[in-house]
């Protein structure tokens, strides 16, 4: 098997890895304490002219045509500088990748550029409820067909970038007599849609700079045509984006985990206790060896994962492997980090404190880790059912 890197991938690597040192990294600090909210805004913009924001999106709509092995190695690299730059990125390419996936040429033509030039600062997925959050299907969220329109009414729950997206990708019921998960159905509604309400953003423990809102829909009446895909059909579009937001979420595990790792490294290196520097105690050096041996290990299995998804081969498991061991052991190696900085990693100053608030939330979201256990287990027994 070759694990070597096209001359593509390479570069994209590169490039995100030199914009979140030079743009991200000296402000992450800054936007965690809600002082830089223009500067995040500013840097979503730059993504989009880079080509980060359709990295799996057709060069007709303005796309990069990269592929999922490139979005997850961006997605790694922009992490290393800021988690909630990451987390923006990743939903909006997962959002631009389900309207190509599924949309109608019209949906296509009206809504991919606007996402990939940034002229939409983000896209949104709108689908966990107060209800529904690992068990999507019992969303209550509906759609009543009226004459030419749907109307939507409902709420949905922790929506990322909801403040500042030019589209929703919406799920909501459509067949109330339908079993359970087979009468949904997918909807594009734009921001300023009349009965399209976003609530007040959350107060969170990490990841602050990315707006998490809950998403009214209050009569809120689209045409036929925001549609997305076949009425009663939507859940599967669900089930088969969120596999691969899995590799996006553990890829932003993975450049969480890393960057902790870089601080400890160098901090080892350069602090001395007992006449010497900490780098020269064995256990230590056997802490930070285990971690980056971790971190290797999720990045084969993402690469792995992100490989068989752009080949379209059936990728769904593989990627929950991925998301569980990336973002477990991220939670691992930052909270290592922090506790090879000693005091200095539970202090502000230092970046440690951010980055263990920022990582913990990567075993929740897109599936917690708990999920992706039932889905793995499933795929391991389906052959005795």
């Amino acid at each position: 098997m070759d694990f070597s890197l096209s001359s593509e991938q390479q570069m994209i690597a590169d490039a995100a890895r030199q914009f979140a040192s030079a743009e991200l990294a000296p402000h992450a600090a800054d936007i965690d304490r809600a002082e830089g909210g223009q500067v995040f805004m500013d840097n979503l913009k730059q993504l989009a002219q880079l080509g980060f924001m359709g990295l799996n999106v057709a060069g007709e709509y303005g796309g990069s045509e990269a592929g999922t092995v490139a979005f997850s190695l961006a997605i790694t690299e922009i992490a290393r500088g800021c988690a909630s730059t990451a987390v923006t990125t990743s939903v909006t390419n997962m959002a631009a990748e389900i309207i190509q996936s599924v949309g109608s040429s019209a949906q296509k033509e009206q809504y991919l550029p606007k996402i990939c030039s940034g002229e939409f600062a983000a896209a949104s997925f709108c689908l966990t409820e107060a209800t529904a959050g690992s068990d999507p299907a019992a969303m209550r969220t509906t759609a009543v067909k009226e004459g030419d329109d749907y109307v939507l009414n409902g709420s949905k729950l922790f929506i990322t970038s909801a403040e500042y997206a030019g589209v929703f990708v919406v799920w909501a019921v459509t067949d109330a007599n339908a079993k359970k998960g087979k009468g949904v159905s997918c909807f594009l509604v734009e921001a300023g849609t009349p009965g399209l309400v976003i609530g007040k953003a959350e107060e969170k423990m990490g990841q602050k700079a990315s707006a998490t809102n809950e998403v009214r829909f209050e009569d809120c009446r689209v045409p036929s045509s925001a549609l997305l895909g076949e009425e009663n059909k939507g859940f599967r579009i669900a089930a088969g984006e969120l596999a691969g937001g899995r590799i996006g979420i553990g890829s932003l595990a993975l450049g969480l985990g890393l960057a902790a790792l870089d601080v400890a490294r160098n901090h080892i290196a350069e602090r001395k206790q007992f006449g010497q520097a900490l780098s020269e105690f064995q256990g230590l050096q056997w802490m930070l060896a285990d971690r980056y041996t971790d971190m290797e290990a999720a990045r084969l299995l993402l690469m792995s994962a992100a490989w068989q998804k752009e080949q379209g081969l059936p990728f769904g498991p593989q990627a929950s492997m991925a998301k569980l061991f990336a973002s477990e052991k991220a939670n691992e190696a930052c909270y290592s980090a922090l506790q090879l900085l000693g005091g200095y990693g539970y202090i502000k100053e230092f970046p440690l404190e951010r980055l263990a608030r920022d990582v913990r939330i990567t075993t929740i979201y897109e599936g917690t880790s708990e999920i992706q256990r039932v889905i793995i287990a499933r795929d391991l027994l389906k052959d005795f059912k």
